[in-house]
């Protein structure tokens, strides 16, 4: 098995949809961008990006990541092989995907499931624990892509739950506590440790925030 002794991961969410403004579960409902309203964090996105280069492309199969992708790489298309990926789609909502929190918090199994920091699984959907699984199994696929030694840069356009569950293992914080807003995410620096294991030396906002003048 090929190893890189650093990996960069430039995890991006989707830009906005209707059922993000409307509060909805989306999870892995194939719903659209918002357009145009999702343009302006997407622009903010693509210019974020433009500078970069990367040595492989992945992308949630849904068609919100994937006209998120197109925008932000419009014109670079062919300069990185990309690959989509089901196993990087949200977590799968069940029964509650379309609905609010408004519509189930009074519901018992409802509550219990916000309690369980998603370690019970929603009616019908995954818990952590299926999303944590399939994430270990994508991860695999991108520690065998990296060359063997250097830097190896992978940008991952995908949702807000896999970089919550991403945040949790690189960064040490409850689930809940990891989320970031549409068209927007982190950067993970890691690299081998002498015991052969992943370790997180850096995660940082994406886009960098603007500089606070004093």
């Amino acid at each position: 098995m090929a190893a890189a002794g650093r990996l960069e991961l430039v995890v991006v969410r989707h830009g906005v949809t209707q059922w993000n403004r409307e509060r909805r579960y989306q999870g892995q409902r194939d719903i659209p961008l918002l357009l145009p309203d999702a343009l302006p964090g997407l622009d903010r996105l693509r210019g974020e990006l433009e500078e970069q280069t990367f040595d492989v492309v992945h992308c949630s199969d849904l068609t919100r990541c994937r006209q998120t992708l197109a925008h932000v790489i419009e014109g670079r298309e062919r300069a990185w092989s990309t690959h989509f990926d089901a196993r990087l789609r949200e977590l799968d909502f069940g029964d509650y995907e379309g609905r609010t929190y408004d519509e189930l918090k009074s519901q018992p199994f409802y509550r219990a499931w916000i309690d369980s920091e998603g370690k019970q699984a929603p009616p019908g959907g995954e818990s952590t624990a299926d999303l944590g699984r399939r994430l270990d199994a994508w991860f695999a696929d991108v520690v065998n892509g990296c060359a063997p030694n250097g830097l190896h840069r992978a940008l991952v356009v995908t949702h807000g739950g896999v970089i919550r569950e991403l945040r949790r293992r690189f960064e040490g914080i409850g689930f809940w506590q990891g989320d970031v807003v549409q068209a927007e995410g982190r950067r993970f620096t890691l690299s081998i440790s002498e015991e052969g294991r992943w370790q997180c030396n850096s995660s940082s906002a994406v886009p960098a925030p603007a500089s606070v003048t004093q």
